[in-house]
């Protein structure tokens, strides 16, 4: 395993920030790490690249324990925090020769990493010149100067536009073919974009872990329908699977079923012997976003 966590616990004083925490993390996998602020995902990046100390636990990078064999974690990781550390007055190209002298690296790295993150049009500036964009670009190509196995990166596109957002998001993808890559962001569509897999910390404790075509997937679904007048509630509860019925307003409802089974003919049967005219029906899979907000809502 790449990341393996085990029971971790971390404690600021009175407050637990991490309470029994596991999951592991495969060679290849990009999985998005989600929570609300102050769930203890921040906490959990750092106890990953030594900078904490958990209270209670093991977790191992490359096989690695981050509390014994630190070194050798840091060699394994590549680091990119919320608050991307750059000194605005270096050169591009000054400040990757900087890093590659901490990593003890062979200096044609830095051209592979310009070339790799997408640098090489704006290489020649002073990084207080750059857009935010590419000095997002920048933490990533210091980020991968020594060639890491795993990379975790905390909320790599804030403050992106769209375009940007694009951009990173394809390069992430593109990187996480060879490595690990662990991704703490709060945009719901990134985590679809480009992840495989989800993990949902709320108040410290992993409140899911799901792959996201199992997501897709899910034995639970919403049938959107539009009849040509308001119909009782009570009367759609009739229909197999109904766990929920919600009228969005007019004449149009949400139905909620517990079957992974497409219900949309039985919809349109139902209305159809109920001599109701159906206007418009449509089926929502369970999203992500709708996850999110089950499991971290209080």
């Amino acid at each position: 395993m790449s990341i393996s966590v085990s029971n971790i616990t971390k404690n600021f004083g009175n407050q637990k920030a991490l309470d029994n925490v596991s999951f592991e993390l495969k060679k290849g996998e990009i999985v998005g790490f989600l929570g609300p602020n102050g769930a203890g995902k921040s906490t959990m990046m750092k106890i990953l690249t030594t900078y904490y100390t958990s209270d209670d636990g093991d977790a191992k990078v490359n096989s690695f324990n981050v509390q014994s064999e630190k070194k050798n974690v840091q060699k394994s990781i590549g680091y990119l925090p919320e608050h991307n550390p750059l000194y605005l007055d270096m050169y591009v190209k000054e400040y990757l020769a900087f890093n590659a002298d901490v990593y003890k690296t062979r200096k044609d790295r830095i051209a592979e990493v310009i070339d790799q993150t997408g640098l090489t049009p704006e290489a020649h500036k002073k990084i207080g010149q750059l857009s935010k964009g590419y000095r997002q670009r920048v933490g990533l190509a210091a980020a991968l100067l020594h060639d890491p196995e795993v990379l975790i990166l905390d909320e790599p596109t804030t403050g992106l536009d769209p375009n940007q957002l694009l951009e990173i998001r394809k390069l992430i993808k593109e990187i996480g073919k060879e490595k690990t890559i662990l991704l703490s962001t709060h945009i719901m569509k990134e985590v679809e974009a480009v992840c495989d897999r989800v993990l949902v910390i709320n108040k410290g404790v992993l409140v899911a872990d799901k792959k996201l075509s199992e997501l897709r997937d899910a034995d639970e679904q919403i049938i959107e329908v539009e009849f040509d007048y308001r119909v009782e509630e009570a009367f759609l509860n009739k229909l197999p699977n109904v766990t929920h019925v919600k009228n969005r307003g007019g004449f149009i409802y949400e139905i909620t079923f517990s079957t992974s089974k497409d219900m949309r003919p039985a919809v349109f049967d139902f209305a159809h012997d109920n001599e109701l005219k159906t206007l418009q029906l449509s089926r929502k899979n369970k999203n992500l976003e709708s996850l999110f907000t089950e499991l971290t809502s209080n």
